[in-house]
């Protein structure tokens, strides 16, 4: 029989990458989809007529379609990647980013406990979670100090699992992902705002590039490759959370440079600072320390920064000689 996943948030960047990486090994996948998600079917447009793929409509809030989701499939395996994950966001909206991002899975946890207590679960946290740190390389041991509602949110996501993992022995497995990036990143990301934004004035759409504070250290990776590394984690016997990271750190400047030169472009002719756009509280600079995921599961990420770049600007000139073919 083939295996059965359930994935919130598939419409979303990692959950379709997920899904799209999952069709692939025969599994029979069912993607949670919010009403107010459809007009982000793009990203799982090649998904929709594959025979091992089933939409189902449900909403983190609403415990009624979660509860029926979980107890009427039974998941082998459930993947959650919907959240409220946008850090400014978190800050207009705390209410309600803190529901959807903490208090839903403690919602779904207890669930899978009722329905489907043999069910794997997957939990993404995130490097903000060390926001006010004052290491530069972590670790799973490293202490939480989060600076947002968003990593404030997270960090209650890790001990509800850890409860649940501990008390109620749920076979649960969590990563907490630094920065990770793909070309289906919104433009509410600096990495996509970047490459769309080299692209169009490449093709002499755009004048100039606004950033902020382009000396802020990233540790970026390629979310296909974080995908695997999540869907990888739970095939080990032993439920554990991991640190997944590239390990390596670059600016910003770096960024906007390498996606300039990729379209034979000086990024110093068209790049314009904006100090509205500085953050009041400089962004720390945070890089994993992935030894142990490479030692449990053998986690190598293939995409350097560079390779990434590549394919996110390749992704924009489609988009927008499309455009303009239309």
């Amino acid at each position: 029989m083939k295996k059965k996943v359930l994935i919130l948030g598939v419409t979303g960047q990692d959950g379709s990458l997920l899904a799209e990486y999952l069709t692939k090994k025969n599994y029979l996948i069912y993607g949670l989809i919010r009403k107010a998600s459809n007009r982000n079917y793009d990203n799982i447009k090649n998904l929709i007529s594959n025979k091992n793929f089933k939409l189902i409509q449900g909403d983190l809030l609403d415990f009624i379609s979660i509860e029926e989701a979980i107890r009427e499939i039974k998941p082998d395996e459930i993947y959650n990647f919907a959240d409220q994950d946008h850090v400014r966001w978190s800050s207009q909206i705390p209410y309600y980013s803190f529901d959807v991002t903490a208090k839903s899975v403690l919602n779904i946890l207890n669930l899978i406990k009722i329905h489907s207590p043999n069910s794997k679960y997957f939990q993404p946290f995130s490097s903000n979670m060390f926001g006010n740190t004052k290491k530069s390389k972590l670790d799973e041991k490293e202490n939480f100090s989060p600076l947002s509602i968003y990593a404030l949110s997270k960090v209650s996501t890790f001990y509800i699992c850890e409860y649940f993992k501990k008390v109620h022995n749920l076979k649960i497995f969590g990563a907490i992902f630094f920065n990770h990036e793909s070309e289906r990143r919104t433009e509410e990301y600096v990495s996509r705002k970047i490459t769309k934004g080299v692209v169009r004035i490449f093709l002499k759409k755009q004048k100039n590039l606004y950033l902020g504070d382009i000396s802020a250290k990233i540790d970026w990776g390629y979310a296909r490759d974080y995908v695997i590394a999540a869907h990888k984690m739970m095939q080990i016997k032993k439920p554990d959370f991991f640190i997944i990271g590239t390990g390596k750190a670059h600016t910003i400047e770096y960024f906007v440079k390498k996606s300039f030169e990729y379209l034979g472009l000086n990024y110093k002719k068209y790049l314009k600072i904006d100090k509205k756009l500085i953050r009041k509280v400089k962004t720390k600079t945070l890089i994993a320390n992935n030894s142990k995921a490479k030692r449990v599961f053998k986690f190598n990420p293939k995409t350097n920064l560079d390779q990434l770049i590549k394919i996110m600007i390749e992704n924009d000139l489609r988009i927008e000689t499309e455009s303009n073919n239309v």
